[in-house]
């Protein structure tokens, strides 16, 4: 019997599919097992091929992306990574991945795309780590539209910016960040910054759409960016940002692509800018860091929150800080926000 992963590859450009078979059987850990032009037809060679990774675009005849995606979820689950042209409309990236993609990788040049084998490695190594996905823990996001104009006071109202609350995410993330804000008070008195796996030419249209469904002001994390509460800062794990104090005694974000270990570096430098008002949230993710960013955050009297591994949908990141002794609090993904509030509450005791 093979070792092999299975994949089926959706798209609906006889060339795309054939670019795609050459750079997925150039790993010999990789196999091909059939294709699909539409969502239609993909659900029939789920369910006939049972491959263990789908890689699936988006604007296709029939049955699209998206509406396949949410089919296979409910009829027959398998870790999916999307690959399309399509990665400048917020709504399809943001739907995408509230519905637990594990992730969404853009075309290089729109539908005539040629240069496709630059991103042979990046695709390769997505499939792998989708591979290992625990499908039984993605959960789509259940989420209502929100209209500022009737939450004004919520969104716009003054507080002081006394925390901050950093989360930590890899590939398999952006659906628990999603879940959790939707979840979280917007009147804390608190700024929040995410560092999670997103395309950088992806990002703003992403928070724009995210910020659609949240009493949150969602923004993308940009150099120089000054802190505001009520704000959440969304990051690209391959453009980190740390927190710094700016020459007039702001917080604000800072680019720092040195890093190599994106979660540990945004952790300290929070645990330095607000001491014993930084809270550190890691969740589900491929990785081993955040374990030195939460000793950081521990030494200096902040809290340190880790999602319960048994809810994620990658374990290792939580796991190695839990297993380090680094963790105050551990939460399912429905405890989370919970546990946030709650540690804002007591350091204002």
């Amino acid at each position: 019997m093979s070792d092999k992963i299975r994949v089926l590859i959706v798209d609906d450009a006889s060339f795309m599919v054939r670019a795609l078979t050459d750079i997925l059987k150039s790993d010999s850990g990789i196999e091909v097992v059939g294709s699909a032009n539409n969502g239609q037809e993909a659900l029939k060679q789920i369910k006939q091929l049972k491959p263990d990774v789908v890689t699936l675009d988006v604007d296709m005849p029939i049955m699209d992306g998206i509406s396949a995606v949410r089919h296979i979820m409910i009829n027959e689950p398998v870790p999916i990574v999307m690959l399309s042209s399509l990665f400048d409309h917020g709504e399809i990236t943001f739907e995408a991945l509230r519905l637990g993609v594990v992730d969404f990788l853009p075309k290089p040049s729109g539908a005539i795309s040629r240069d496709i084998h630059e991103q042979s490695h990046k695709i390769i190594e997505r499939v792998k780590i989708a591979a290992s996905e625990r499908i039984e823990n993605v959960r789509r996001v259940k989420l209502n539209k929100v209209d500022a104009r009737d939450h004004l006071s919520e969104r716009y109202g003054y507080r002081d910016l006394d925390h901050v609350i950093t989360m930590g995410t890899t590939l398999g993330g952006p659906n628990t960040v999603i879940r959790l804000m939707s979840q979280l008070s917007p009147q804390l008195p608190a700024a929040v910054v995410v560092i999670q796996e997103i395309a950088p030419n992806i990002l703003p249209a992403f928070v724009n759409e995210f910020g659609k469904y949240t009493l949150w002001k969602v923004e993308a994390g940009t150099d120089g960016k000054i802190l505001e509460p009520g704000c959440c800062y969304i990051c690209s794990y391959s453009e980190p940002m740390t927190i710094q104090i700016n020459q007039s005694q702001e917080s604000v974000l800072r680019l720092n692509p040195d890093a190599v270990k994106p979660l540990d570096a945004l952790f300290s430098s929070a645990s330095q800018a607000f001491e014993q008002n930084t809270i550190g949230v890691l969740l589900t993710g491929v990785g081993v860091e955040g374990e030195r960013g939460f000793h950081e955050i521990k030494t200096r009297a902040g809290t340190t929150i880790a999602q319960n591994t048994d809810t994620c949908v990658y374990p290792n990141l939580t796991q190695c800080a839990i297993e380090s002794g680094v963790v105050d609090m551990v939460g399912d993904v429905t405890e989370l926000s919970m546990q946030i509030e709650k540690a804002i509450g007591s350091s204002a005791l």
